[in-house]
């Protein structure tokens, strides 16, 4: 199986494009390596702090990492259903209560969106009025992953907002077959008798 095949949720596809597919094996690796290097540059933090030579920068590059982290995974995880998400209200229900719950779910996560876009941009122009220590870039550099997570959120609510009304969005999930691990085959115990 592919790397791309584990990245890439096949639940509830009924509600995706395939078009963004891709988009989410990006965006689900691009969350990888910033999770990887906010974890590698907290631990070169430590280890220089404790042998008294501290690199001033690794602080700068923990933020930002953390940063897009955050809110280029919530975007994800929008995608995936993951987060931001009601499923225990919407899940117990069936029919048109399930639809219209689940569209508001989706309205509200919309607002959601377009907050994080809307005042995301304005502390984003705001930010290059402020710069970080000891490199003088400008805040706007960590504020920029803002209102960017809001333009993806927003994409992958429309996706499931349209797919939903389009194909329902109550559809049984198949079970899950785990086909890393081979079958196991059982056969009875032979012994030799003395």
């Amino acid at each position: 199986m592919a790397i791309a095949d584990k990245l890439v949720l096949q639940r509830q596809r009924h509600l995706k494009w395939q078009a963004f597919d891709r988009l989410e094996l990006v965006l689900m690796v691009v969350c990888g390596i910033l999770c990887f290097g906010f974890s590698l540059s907290v631990t070169a933090d430590i280890v220089t702090r404790t042998i008294g030579h501290p690199w001033l920068w690794l602080q700068e590059a923990t933020s930002t990492l953390f940063i897009y982290a955050i809110f280029i995974g919530a975007a994800v995880a929008t995608r995936r259903n993951d987060h931001l998400y009601l499923t225990a209200v919407s899940e117990a229900m069936h029919g048109t209560p399930r639809t219209i719950v689940e569209v508001l779910i989706r309205i509200v996560v919309l607002g959601v969106s377009a907050c994080l876009i809307w005042f995301g941009y304005i502390n984003y122009l705001r930010g290059f009025g402020s710069f970080r220590l000891p490199s003088g870039t400008p805040i706007a550099s960590l504020y920029a992953a803002i209102p960017f997570a809001g333009v993806l959120i927003a994409l992958f609510t429309v996706e499931q907002l349209v797919n939903g009304v389009r194909n329902g969005f109550d559809h049984p999930e198949p079970p899950e077959e785990d086909r890393d691990i081979p079958p196991v085959e059982v056969r009875p115990e032979t012994r030799a008798r003395p």
